[in-house]
């Protein structure tokens, strides 16, 4: 039996295609230099190194990448190099390889320096150039913002005021200079198109890359195939079949010697505005005429123009903020701190296909287990076939489940009779997982997001308009739960979250999926 008391079910799947030409070809990975501001910080120790490592192991990157961190501490590039070896060992679960780590690190550079001081960009242009002559990358950089985004502004403007990004780098057109600017993108509506017309300022928008890891994942990106490239689903994606859809990001962990910052930002910045907005979106979108894209990207705006917007009143009805116990007691943390940890929101998209449809985002940290998913559940039966309504009413609704982490892959949950000369009905699975089927490793997001912007496809990068219209979205919730005085719901932690998340989705007659 599985964990929720159904029968297990099992896909047996025949890996088939038509050709062993892609559908849609990666493209070529060009060879460049990477500089990532922020070397010694905790993205780059837990996800791009490790990313890094494994895209050399498995030979996806340029040869004898050149790789230069910028920090502020005092270290030696030998040390640093040391340093980030072992934290491969420790966040990416295998061992860094000699051969493997020597190869990635024969042209690293450690350039330091402060981030608002114009002797760093000096010193990282004569390093750029030393290795650019060395290596023969054509010029071609690509430069990752891996710091607070306070600093962002900073960087891009010093890189422009030192000359460090090329203006030219279309297509054919010489050397091409590209940014990776990390999550959140701005902390409000208007911070978003502050920064939005700073870059734009010193950068064309195919030059700009604004990482949302969570479009990386083989899961999220398997969203458009798996309603495109099959007839029996695509046709019943819509209010007429669809109850409800459930999108969840709960986490185990909580802040994680990370207060200062979490208690600056909370869980509508951290997880809502970026993560669950765009899985919605590539959701609930329409066919795009191509993969390309821009083509995509439109899609995706038209859902975020077309969700409703909250009213103050909305508050406890719609919306539901919480906050785990012991939080306020994490260091950096204010002592009265209103800052949720946890939120349910329920959201509704104004368009034709949608109308009427909720979909539930939930998202929350120490909670009981870790998963992040999107669960489509479908209408029930219209009509009982099998008695009285009562034992009808036992027959679940079918769902799918599309698991984005841990174990990623797709289930399906429907109704069977049990064997036996009595009619009983119970609910089965099929499964798929993605490790299982294809029998290869699942990269990490980051690795395919790295070398989508050295190839230059954006199609997994949020657009300007994308972040502005999932701000627009957002902003007023911020604002009516910062300007009031309200506490957030209390939650143990462990546990699925506040009950008042349970009363939030029961006023409709619905409950949340278990998380384990």
């Amino acid at each position: 039996m599985t964990t929720d008391g159904t029968p297990p079910g099992k896909i047996h799947p025949t890996l088939r295609t038509s050709s062993h030409t892609p559908v849609v070809s990666a493209g070529k990975v060009e060879p460049c230099s990477l500089v990532i501001f922020g070397i010694t910080g905790d993205l780059a120790e837990r996800k791009l190194i490790p990313a890094l490592y494994h895209l050399e192991k498995e030979g996806s990157l340029p040869d004898c990448l050149p790789l230069i961190g910028v920090g502020r501490r005092d270290l030696s590039g030998d040390g640093l190099a040391n340093s980030l070896r072992e934290k491969v060992s420790l966040f990416s679960g295998t061992k860094a390889q000699g051969d493997v780590w020597k190869c990635l690190v024969s042209g690293f550079q450690y350039v330091r320096g402060d981030f608002d001081n114009a002797d760093t960009y000096r010193a990282l242009g004569e390093t750029l150039a030393e290795l650019e002559r060395e290596k023969g990358t054509g010029g071609n950089r690509l430069f990752y913002l891996a710091t607070p985004p306070g600093l962002f502004p900073v960087i891009v403007r010093n890189l422009s005021d030192a000359d460090l990004l090329h203006r030219s780098g279309r297509r054919g057109e010489g050397p091409w200079s590209r940014v990776i600017i990390e999550k959140p993108f701005g902390r409000d509506l208007e911070s978003a198109k502050e920064l939005n017309r700073l870059v734009g300022g010193v950068l064309r928008e195919d030059q700009t890359f604004r990482i949302d890891h969570y479009l990386g994942k083989e899961t999220v990106q398997n969203i458009l195939t798996f309603r495109f490239g099959n007839s029996i689903f695509e046709p019943i994606w819509n209010r007429k079949y669809i109850d409800h859809v459930q999108i969840t990001a709960a986490e185990e962990i909580g802040v994680e010697g990370r207060g200062a910052f979490y208690d600056n930002t909370g869980v509508l910045r951290d997880i809502i505005q970026n993560h669950l907005l765009q899985v919605l979106a590539l959701c609930a979108m329409e066919p795009p005429v191509s993969f390309k894209a821009d083509e995509i990207r439109d899609e995706k705006v038209q859902v975020l123009r077309s969700l409703r917007p909250f009213w103050p009143d909305d508050m406890g009805k719609a919306v539901l903020f919480g906050q785990y116990d012991g939080y306020r007691e994490n260091d950096g943390v204010a002592r009265d701190s209103r800052t949720p940890t946890f939120t349910a929101l329920r959201v509704l998209i104004d368009n034709w296909r949608w109308q009427g449809v909720p979909f539930y985002l939930r998202a929350g940290k120490k909670l009981t287990s870790r998963v992040t998913e999107v669960a489509i559940h479908f209408q029930r039966i219209p009509f009982c076939l099998f008695g009285h309504e009562g034992v009808c009413r036992q027959i679940d609704p079918n769902v799918l489940v599309l698991r984005i982490q841990p174990d990623e892959g797709i289930c399906l949950c429907f109704a069977s009779k049990i064997p036996g000369d009595d009619i009983k009905v119970a609910t089965v699975k099929m499964d798929m997982s993605y490790s299982e089927t294809f029998q290869q490793r699942v990269g990490d997001a980051y690795e395919r997001l790295i070398l989508d912007c050295m190839r230059g496809d954006a199609t997994l990068f949020a657009r300007k308009d994308e972040v502005e219209r999932s701000w627009e979205f957002v902003t007023p919730l911020l604002d009516t739960w910062e300007s009031g005085t309200e506490r957030p719901c209390t939650y143990a932690p462990g546990s699925d979250g506040p009950v008042e998340a349970d009363r939030l989705i029961g006023a409709d007659g619905r409950i949340w999926r278990a998380l384990k």
